[in-house]
């Protein structure tokens, strides 16, 4: 297949994660012609819808983010409008210290704006730390920081283990002391350069939400499961001309040489690039890839080694889901939708999910089912993983008998791993992503996108899918101008 010059061209995605399929919806939006490769047998990446004992759940991510309109709007597009709805339940706890406390509020990312807020969660010592943020000098935070370094150093370790470390957790599987402030926590990274003290910075924060009247749900889901939307996305996609090739892992990426004319003067090829998979060959006016850091780093290692170098590098965290089915009967639990761990406190699993509670529409499904999920693994734990599926219910059903008494045999039970599922941020990470873009920039045609570069969340991914999008489009428009005058801006003179 050649690239055709019409329109927008023809654009090879690889990967049809929610990233690659996004993509490939704007792309055709944009008059595109698009095939997208994915290795897999599915589409969706690390969005995985499935049942357990009848009753439809999420394997993977279960919740994306309200407040921000990528993918509420891309799953309007689809035609998922109607099941789009926010938790039951937005209350949850922490379970430390051997008792579930409530979660507070008035933080960010588990940062207070007053000592107050952590009343209940920490002990007396460390509420009285809090309060000295206020005496202390300055803490430069320069290019770059950890979250859990720059709070610390602020607000006392306390602080870090018993609440930032599991809600970065939550999001990261990783370790508060490594994980980049500028990237995971921007907003407080912004605000941490230009106050002094940290808890006044973020009631500043705060006060801006407040004024831009962000009310409403901070995470929405889908009936059905978040996992339905790259279902969906792809079917729009396939609907409206693009192709979907499952099972087609890509080889090789090569940049096309130029053509010659009779006179031996050189041309652009007709295609940019070509991609192998298979016994295949395609040609491509251009290339998203929307693949993970390892796999963008193969590809790209004989056109665009600096990189692939720098993507060679990018850490991953591995985890496993434990989906738990219990009869209702019997089975009592807590008000709210489920609580976190910190490390700190030496239990197995990093949190729990009451689904039925926390989704309405799991609990309509069969009123006599109460689900949960537990979340094992955090960054450099490798031990734990290693356990086979029985071991690993076995854990996560100790920490659920010692946290809320829940002593009954679970009617089924699903284990769903994500190995090297979650790209780490550790410091220095968006200077990371910029030196990768650079090595791309010399490039024309090609673009990548998804979890490991701009945040990890569904509406990051989108976003970041369009941004590629955006990129191949100007570089389109620029090839299709050489096409038309080919010895000129490739010489620089008429009629050499």
């Amino acid at each position: 297949m050649s690239g055709s010059r019409t329109g927008a061209g023809h654009v090879v995605v690889v990967g049809a994660g929610v990233a690659g399929l996004a993509a490939a919806h704007r792309l055709l939006q944009r008059g595109a012609r698009v095939t997208v490769l994915e290795a897999s047998d599915r589409v969706g990446g690390k969005l995985l819808p499935g049942e357990v004992a009848g009753v439809r759940v999420d394997l993977g991510a279960e919740s994306m983010l309200a407040r921000r309109p990528e993918a509420v709007d891309l799953a309007r597009e689809v035609g998922l409008a109607d099941r789009l709805l926010p938790p039951a339940t937005a209350t949850a706890s922490i379970w430390t210290r051997g008792a579930l406390r409530p979660m507070p509020k008035g933080h960010v990312m588990g940062v207070p704006g007053t000592a107050s807020a952590l009343a209940g969660l920490l002990s007396d010592e460390g509420l009285a730390r809090i309060g000295r943020d206020a005496e202390l000098p300055r803490t430069e935070v320069g290019d770059d920081v950890a979250v859990g370094e720059y709070v610390a150093a602020r607000l006392g370790r306390e602080v870090v283990d018993r609440l930032v470390e599991p809600l970065l957790g939550g999001v990261y599987a990783g370790d508060a002391y490594r994980i980049s402030l500028r990237s995971a926590v921007p907003r407080l990274f912004r605000a941490a350069r230009t106050h002094t003290s940290l808890t006044e910075a973020v009631r500043e924060i705060q006060a801006e939400a407040a004024a831009a009247r962000q009310t409403g749900p901070v995470f929405t889901g889908l009936r059905g499961g978040v996992g339905t939307l790259p279902l969906a996305v792809a079917e729009s996609v396939r609907a409206r001309g693009g192709r979907i090739l499952t099972g087609s892992p890509v080889t090789e990426l090569r940049r096309m040489a130029p053509e010659r004319d009779g006179a031996g003067a050189a041309r652009p090829a007709r295609a940019l690039w070509r991609v192998a998979t298979g016994d295949r060959a395609l040609d491509a006016d251009a290339v998203v890839l929307a693949v993970p850091a390892p796999a963008a780093a193969g590809l790209l290692e004989a056109e665009a080694p600096g990189a692939a170098a720098e993507l060679a590098a990018v850490e991953y965290a591995s985890m496993a889901l434990v989906t738990l089915a219990y009869r209702r009967a019997g089975t009592g639990l807590p008000a709210g939708s489920g609580f976190l761990v910190p490390p700190v406190d030496g239990r197995t699993i990093k949190a729990a999910t009451f689904a039925s509670q926390k989704w309405g529409w799991i609990a309509e499904e069969d009123p006599g089912l109460v689900v949960l999920r537990t979340s094992v693994g955090r960054y450099g734990e490798t031990e734990i993983l290693g356990r086979d599926d029985a071991g690993l219910v076995e854990v996560s059903r100790r920490d659920l008998r010692e946290a809320i008494g829940l002593d009954a045999t679970p009617v089924e039970t699903r284990v769903t791993r994500w190995d090297d599922g979650l790209p780490q941020y550790p410091v220095g990470h968006h200077a990371r992503v910029a030196r990768i873009r650079e090595h791309l920039a010399k490039l024309p045609g090609i673009a990548v996108c998804g979890a490991q570069y701009d945040g990890v969340g569904i509406p990051a991914c989108v976003a970041s899918a369009y941004a590629a999008v955006d990129q191949i489009h100007g570089d389109l428009r620029g090839v299709q101008e050489l096409t038309a005058h080919p010895v000129q801006s490739l010489h620089g003179g008429a009629g050499e």
